[in-house]
């Protein structure tokens, strides 16, 4: 996920303050007792009343939002690390669900934002986070826009991919949602997920084994059909990491 620079994010930019004070944010959590969430529970809802953050210890979220007669839209995944709930909204602009068996911490969103003020390389780490979100916002748009729905699909594989440790080298990718959650992510029907797959594993990019894994057959390739020229790896997008 990159930005441009300008005057505006210079601070946001990764250094090694940067990258140790966006680790640090995570002890603000650790004194908070760990919550278990079973898949498909709501940690948080639409409309309610912002008093926490929460961190993801363990597990996959989706945030999702309820539009028109009904209609999903899954706005974001967050991981084992990421922070959810970081905006300045008053109420929750989405619903916070388990995809996966998770394990979270929650802390008041007071007690968060004071001891942010304290603390300059804090509050440089808490800008950095909140344009990272701006950022995936803005290739979210670009992504529902402009992009087919192999170009979509692709794109959404090599984010996961990128998210992997970059020592391991396996080619099995580990998907925990759903057709139906990636469709509702990516603007697609179910159908045309599971036929985009198809034509993909036809190709020999990729290839389904199971709900829940794909072979990574030719990522150069995945790469190219996702519509990006830049690499999805941590250099590039600034990814302050909260683990």
């Amino acid at each position: 996920m990159l930005m441009q620079k300008n005057q505006a994010f210079e601070h946001a930019e990764m250094t090694n303050e940067t990258i140790y004070a966006g680790r640090s944010l995570s002890a603000l959590f650790l004194s908070s007792a760990m919550e278990s969430i079973s898949a498909g529970r709501a940690i948080c809802w639409e409309g309610d009343e912002a008093k926490h953050l929460f961190q993801v210890v363990e597990g996959v979220v989706r945030l999702y939002r309820i539009v028109g007669e009904g209609r999903r839209v899954i706005t974001a995944f967050c991981f084992a690390g990421d922070l959810i709930g970081a905006s300045l909204q008053r109420d929750f602009l989405f619903t916070a669900e388990a995809v996966t068996e998770c394990r979270i911490r929650r802390v008041s969103r007071k007690s968060f934002h004071d001891e942010v003020a304290r603390s300059d390389a804090l509050h440089t780490a808490y800008i950095s986070l909140l344009c990272q979100e701006t950022a995936a916002a803005h290739e979210q748009m670009v992504l529902l826009s402009k992009k087919n729905a192999e170009e979509r699909l692709c794109s959404f594989i090599a984010k996961l991919v990128s998210r992997r440790n970059p020592q391991e080298r396996q080619s099995l990718l580990r998907v925990p949602m759903n057709r139906q959650d990636i469709a509702d992510h990516l603007g697609l029907t179910i159908e045309t997920v599971s036929r985009t797959l198809t034509k993909l594993a036809s190709r020999n990019v990729v290839v389904p084994e199971g709900r829940h894994d794909l072979r990574i057959v030719n990522r150069a390739l995945l790469k190219q059909l996702s519509g990006d020229a830049d690499d999805f790896s941590e250099k590039s997008c600034h990814r302050v990491s909260l683990h």
